[in-house]
């Protein structure tokens, strides 16, 4: 394969590590500005609730991400 060939999916493979790390800021800054641990109220009181609101925030983050990316 020619480099050329491969310069689709070497951008693919970067913007998709690029968007993980940009989620993963974005949820550890959401942590930190919450009054509550977050996590440990989904995960050990099973606070249905927060997890709903973390779960679409997940998703709307990621989907600025994907449209910032895309362009």
């Amino acid at each position: 394969m020619d480099t050329l060939s491969m310069t689709p999916i070497l951008n693919s493979v970067i913007f998709s590590i690029l968007g993980i790390i940009i989620l993963l800021l974005t949820y550890f800054l959401i942590e930190k500005i919450t009054p509550e641990n977050t996590w440990k109220e989904i995960v050990q009181k099973n606070n249905l609730a927060v997890a709903v609101v973390f779960a679409a925030f997940i998703i709307g983050i990621s989907m600025i991400i994907s449209a910032a990316i895309h362009g």
